[in-house]
């Protein structure tokens, strides 16, 4: 089965490229577009895609927006959304996955990684560009803070701390099982459970509390 994706830019041009590039990939469809925030989110409850691809910048209702509408933390049933924007600016960031963002690429990264994160989107899973992962993660951790992080429900074990801080850097599944030596489906399970004990939802918020809690520092 393919992966359902709604791409929404203003610019007809950037829509365009990013539906031929992501079409143009086997296991990926891009079944709507949207000019705006308001109309993608109309399109997003009526054909829930896998993946929304929502720009920063649009009218009536902006990507960040969006994104919550669709996928904050409020939301009982989220659709997995990916922010793209030409801007690389933490507030944007920030926002970004705040609002529920599973991930964030700025527009040159390519069609690989744009691949990759609509897959890790769809899977639950999570990823920010790589150039900007650690000094985004870590802004996220300074700013906005109104209460302090809170506290895991139970203690994190030895080997849950080490997947914590590479979940941080921003390492992939498969780079982590490589580093610590350890099985894929062995990470899944750290990672699952670590989402478990914080109380979180995928691995760029398991990344936010290891940088809140000063566990891991650029």
């Amino acid at each position: 089965m393919s992966i359902r994706v709604i791409v929404a830019d203003d610019q007809e041009i950037a829509r365009t490229g990013l539906r031929m590039i992501l079409d143009a990939q086997p296991d990926i469809e891009v079944v709507g577009e949207a000019a705006d925030g308001q109309r993608a989110v109309e399109l997003a409850r009526r054909l829930r895609p896998d993946v929304c691809l929502f720009d920063i910048r649009m009218p009536r209702v902006d990507g960040i927006e969006a994104t919550r509408t669709l996928a904050g933390p409020a939301v009982a049933d989220p659709i997995a959304v990916v922010v793209i924007t030409t801007f690389d600016l933490d507030e944007y960031v920030y926002a970004a996955l705040r609002a529920g963002a599973r991930g964030f690429l700025l527009k040159d990264a390519g069609p690989d990684l744009l691949g990759q994160a609509v897959r890790a989107a769809a899977n639950g899973d999570a990823l920010i560009a790589p150039s900007v992962t650690a000094r985004l993660l870590a802004t996220f951790a300074h700013a906005g803070q109104a209460t302090p992080p809170v506290q895991p429900i139970e203690s994190l074990t030895e080997r849950e701390e080490e997947i914590l801080a590479t979940v941080a850097r921003g390492r992939t599944n498969s780079e982590i099982a490589d580093e610590l030596h350890i099985s894929l489906s062995t990470v899944k399970s750290h990672i699952a459970s670590l989402m478990t004990k914080l109380g979180v939802r995928n691995r760029v918020e398991i990344a936010m509390w290891a940088y809140a809690t000063k566990r891991i520092r650029t």
